[in-house]
């Protein structure tokens, strides 16, 4: 049986230290924008507590329902006697929300 061998890895070089400082800084900066720009949005969101606001569309331009899909809800500015679960129609003045039932928009 052949006897171990002591491998060792070879001497590679160490980075030059301004090197790695500007490594270190750059990563830093990084860091420092990432985790600013997080504490900014997690800030704003706990002091508006909010409920963000849907796109308004006018009847005729809501996008299709079978591709939005069942459920998806949008907001209409110009419903035309607007009448709960009736499907959705325009030339009104009525500000609406509406979902998709996967083949028509609905109010609701």
């Amino acid at each position: 049986m052949p006897k171990a061998q002591n491998i060792s890895p070879p001497a590679l070089p160490f980075a030059p230290e301004e090197y790695s400082r500007t490594y270190n800084d750059q990563y830093d900066k990084i860091l420092r924008i990432y985790f600013t720009s997080l504490q900014n949005t997690i800030t704003q969101l706990a002091a508006t507590d909010i409920i963000p606001a849907t796109t308004n569309y006018l009847v005729a331009n809501l996008p299709s329902a079978a591709v939005s899909g069942s459920g998806a809800r949008a907001f209409v500015s110009n419903a035309l006697s607007p009448t709960f679960g009736a499907t959705v129609a325009g030339g009104g003045a009525v500000p609406t929300p509406v979902y998709s039932d996967g083949a028509v928009w609905k109010v609701g």
